[in-house]
């Protein structure tokens, strides 16, 4: 897989291993028949960004052993059938209202969840995320939640052709994580770094991520561009 060459280059020229960086199938869009070709090729961990394709998806990939992650905007309806269709890491909590909420549900089901923080370090208004400046403090807030596992931070970096732009965000979800780990907060590990797509992996590699998530470079160009599921209008799920 073409990916995992990328993967494996961008940590040789940053001296980091390989398997510090996991590819997180972004699977938005793609049947599930395309998801089990890459499972098969032994790449097992996918991220969704909607609830609906969670269900759709889920009979037919449920017999193949696989982790699920949710990377879209998380909805307070919408916690129950997340729980219900087996992910096990939200990667998108950015509101003290539905930390409250998933807690809630967690305790009724007798279960614990991993999650990231999300940090808009492109402080756009078109994007989820908490503001970097109070990502310390809401975090030290989410911790509160026993039910909660807090794994670390997820960023979308900015769209642009730019690369030392785009860095920019790379680095500064870096910078935070590093301020989180000297506050040695209870029930916060912040091992993961979850950043960089298809086009700019390569970046967020050599900036820390743990985690690149990517959809286009392995399932081809979808219908609609990154803008339609991060657009605020569309409530970027």
């Amino acid at each position: 897989m073409y990916t995992l060459k990328r993967i494996e280059n961008a940590c040789r020229k940053c001296n980091r291993n390989p398997d510090e960086v996991k590819l997180l199938l972004a699977t938005k869009t793609v049947p599930a028949e395309k998801i089990k070709v890459a499972f098969r090729a032994g790449q097992t961990l996918m991220g969704e960004n909607k609830v609906q394709e969670l269900k759709e998806k889920f009979e037919e990939l449920k017999d193949i052993p696989h982790l699920k992650h949710f990377i879209g905007h998380l909805q307070t309806n919408k916690i129950k059938d997340i729980l219900k269709y087996g992910v096990t890491c939200i990667q998108s909590l950015d509101r003290l209202d539905a930390a409250k909420k998933l807690q809630q549900r967690l305790e009724f089901e007798q279960k614990n969840i991993e999650i990231f923080i999300q940090v808009n370090t492109s402080y756009e208004d078109s994007k989820f995320g908490v503001e970097p400046e109070n990502a310390v403090a809401f975090t030290k807030q989410i911790a509160a939640f026993d039910r909660l596992k807090i794994k670390g931070l997820m960023t979308i970096g900015l769209f642009s052709a730019e690369t030392e732009k785009v860095r920019k965000c790379f680095k500064l979800l870096k910078e935070i994580q590093q301020k989180i780990i000297a506050e040695n907060i209870p029930n916060v590990e912040m091992t993961e770094l979850s950043m960089g797509m298809s086009s700019d992996l390569e970046v967020a590699i050599e900036e820390g991520a743990t985690i690149v998530r990517v959809g286009t470079a392995i399932f081809g160009q979808r219908i609609y561009p990154d803008s339609y599921y991060w657009n605020e209008t569309n409530e970027r799920i």
